[in-house]
């Protein structure tokens, strides 16, 4: 990770998607019919536009995995079995089971009405709000958790391992237990429409990145990728996820001058989540199965971040640019950078509770008291 610090796009991450929010209600009240004619646009329910737009939000993250790294995951198995662990046995259920106690139950009578689906089908918005979260629970982060654990100061090769084989266990599992979860929270599952989300936004992503960063790297070099090829394609990534948020609070933008609060509702299961899942993960798991620091953080984190571009990408396939569950993936990205930069920094404060983590270790000075040993 030739970068020290976050991007100027990833640093203020937040406070682009708010000038989104204000940008797309602003489009919404002066031109309604931009966002509509460009979301009518489709085939199969998949608009064109956005597809285009989620497709260049997705390869510049799958571009950066060096699937090479997989095969090194043997001489460190068990930080990797604790991510897919975390990430596939526990962190959907657990999202499901918060986000349904917080919005089907304790903010259910602040959540009311009903929307129409891209299939026609009319559910309650508090099962769509549900939807959402379920689809940023099952999506553990690909992208900026190499950031997360570079700023961590962990082992950067074993993030990248992580980083690739979820990529490639997302392939598998993620339209299953998408379908699974959405099925008991009684939301309609268009299993055609749910595979073919995740080819699109998974699978062709992952196919381009990996065929156009062998061929680059054979042509130009490593370093021409990583120092030249990669600068440029990180702002395509970022713009391409604004555009795609723009057009969504262009629809919502309604719901949310109605009701303010809505965003807040659905935030506080997802901050409760994140906050469980790095939890249980760093504090638990990883000190049970005796990882170092350098293991344990990135472990962690990858976990408790979410793929919000998947999530988004197949929100808006399955149930449209206007829903429910579009939002509440966007409410994921609203509070992702800030809630991971926190994490980060208590990785570094609790550094002490792991033996190989020392003041004197040029890799790991954690911000700590002299006192702790």
């Amino acid at each position: 990770m030739s970068e020290k610090n976050l991007s100027i796009f990833e640093r203020y991450l937040t406070v682009w998607v708010l000038l989104c929010i204000v940008i797309g209600i602003l489009l919404g009240k002066m031109a309604p019919d931009v966002a509509t004619t460009l979301n009518d646009f489709s085939i199969y329910q998949v608009s064109i536009p956005i597809a285009i737009c989620l497709f260049f939000m997705m390869y510049p993250i799958m571009v950066k995995i060096d699937f090479t790294q997989v095969i090194k995951s043997a001489k460190t198995p068990k930080p990797v079995l604790l991510t897919l662990f975390i990430n596939w046995a526990i962190k959907p259920f657990t999202m499901f089971a918060i986000a349904y106690f917080f919005l089907g139950y304790l903010f259910k009578d602040f959540l009311p009405g009903t929307e129409i689906l891209a299939n026609g089908e009319e559910v309650e918005l508090w099962r769509s709000y549900i939807a959402g979260t379920i689809l940023l629970g099952i999506a553990p982060c690909t992208a900026m958790v190499l950031m997360w654990g570079y700023l961590a100061k962990g082992n950067d090769g074993l993030t990248l391992v992580m980083v690739a084989i979820n990529s490639l266990i997302m392939l598998f599992l993620y339209g299953p237990l998408g379908g699974l979860l959405l099925n008991v929270n009684s939301m309609p599952v268009p299993w055609k429409t749910m595979l073919l989300s995740v080819s699109i936004y998974v699978a062709l992503p992952l196919i381009a990145g990996y065929l156009s960063r062998k061929w680059i790297i054979k042509h130009k070099g490593i370093e021409w990728f990583n120092e030249k090829f990669l600068h440029w394609l990180t702002p395509i990534s970022i713009t391409a996820l604004l555009l795609t948020l723009i057009l969504l609070f262009s629809f919502k933008g309604e719901v949310i001058i109605n009701n303010p609060l809505t965003i807040l509702w659905i935030a506080i299961p997802l901050f409760i989540q994140t906050i469980f899942i790095f939890s249980i993960g760093y504090f638990v798991f990883a000190r049970w199965l005796k990882l170092s620091y350098h293991d344990a953080a990135p472990a962690a984190m990858i976990g408790a971040s979410n793929h919000f571009e998947v999530a988004i990408a197949t929100a808006v396939m399955l149930f449209g640019l206007s829903s429910g569950a579009a939002l509440a993936t966007v409410v994921g990205v609203l509070i992702e950078v800030p809630l991971m930069l926190m994490l980060v920094s208590v990785c570094k404060k609790s550094c002490y509770l792991f033996n190989d983590c020392h003041l004197d270790d040029p890799k790991c000075k954690a911000d700590r008291s002299p006192n702790q040993t």
